[in-house]
């Protein structure tokens, strides 16, 4: 019996250690929200990133996937910066999120945001969308050959809509024109808070043409309000812009694709990273998901972990590559 109790003493300490690590981990691997959830929008209401999220929102709770509410907060300005550096506030906590899009990339290697990709915590690729270049429905352009004809002649003949300088839909105007062999520095774009403010404004004849992501074109596109010139992809786009030629088919070989990242915050644990992977695959997988997708013409493969880590690695590459080139990156 005192040989039990000596034993007992001895190995206490090591007994009690391996209980606590079993209950810490059956913690971790039960994470799950405790409180409403912030999905951080980078954009002002009616953007393309907002309807991302609020699909997401919309989904998430229709389909029952959180524990809690999940509500959108719109932070718009600074190239994504303002979004950004209302997350950092909140690190290590996991109840708040961001939908960004390749301007985050943009902003870093521009100088304009201390704050890189790398700084926050990736946690799923949902899509890529494409960009596209409209004019008014009246407009004498024909085609991309007509807007780079004339580009080609004056390359400030035309006032170019963008979201923001740097940002995806900016990069591939930018590398569109490059290719057509008109300097892209000497572009006159003009800079607004979200594509459709853009679009609203080129079809109330303030501006000429716009680069803006596919989404945000369909609705005016749909009411015959635009014309949609090109579509910046590898091959034409199914449903409403099917008869919309790429790019490629006009002569410019240029294909840059905008992606939308979900990030958390910087110095959540691996348990609540993976919680929120799981959470994310389990939305993509609804049958409104793919709708969603289908309707705004959002494509491309749901990446998670080491393949999202190397998906943004090269983006930052080629973005740089762009960039330079440009000569925007500092």
């Amino acid at each position: 019996m005192n040989r039990i109790r000596d034993s007992l003493r001895k190995y206490a300490p090591l007994l009690m250690a391996c209980a606590a690590q079993l209950v810490g981990d059956a913690s971790a691997q039960t994470w799950q929200p405790a409180k409403a959830v912030e999905l951080i929008v980078t954009t002002a209401p009616g953007g393309a990133n907002d309807q991302v999220a609020r699909a997401i929102q919309r989904i998430m709770r229709d389909e029952k996937l959180l524990p809690t509410p999940l509500e959108v907060l719109n932070k718009p300005g600074g190239n994504q910066t303002i979004a950004v550096a209302y997350l950092n506030q909140h690190a290590a906590d996991p109840h708040y999120l961001l939908i960004a899009n390749p301007t985050l990339i943009g902003s870093h290697i521009a100088g304009i945001s201390p704050v890189n990709y790398t700084d926050l915590t990736p946690l799923a690729l949902l899509f890529s969308e494409h960009t596209v270049f409209s004019v008014p429905a009246d407009s004498s352009i024909k085609n991309a050959q007509d807007l780079f004809a004339r580009l080609q002649a004056d390359p400030e003949a035309i006032a170019f809509g963008v979201v923001s300088r740097g940002g995806p839909s900016h990069l591939a105007l930018s590398a569109a024109v490059k290719a057509a062999g008109v300097d892209a520095r000497k572009l006159k774009t003009v800079v607004f808070k979200t594509n459709s403010e853009s679009l609203t404004a080129m079809v109330g004849g303030h501006i000429h043409a716009v680069a803006s992501s596919v989404s945000s074109a369909l609705g005016h596109f749909n009411s015959g309000k635009i014309r949609v010139l090109a579509i910046v992809a590898q091959q034409r786009m199914p449903g409403a812009l099917a008869n919309v030629p790429t790019l490629r088919e006009q002569g410019m070989d240029v294909t840059q694709a905008s992606w939308r990242v979900v990030f958390g915050a910087k110095g959540i644990s691996a348990q609540q990273v993976a919680y929120w992977e799981d959470a994310l695959a389990k939305m993509v997988a609804t049958a409104e998901w793919k709708k969603t997708l289908e309707a705004n013409n959002w494509a491309g493969p749901f990446l998670r972990g080491k393949e999202l880590t190397a998906y943004l690695e090269h983006n930052y590459r080629v973005t740089r590559a762009v960039m330079s080139e440009l000569g925007m990156a500092k």
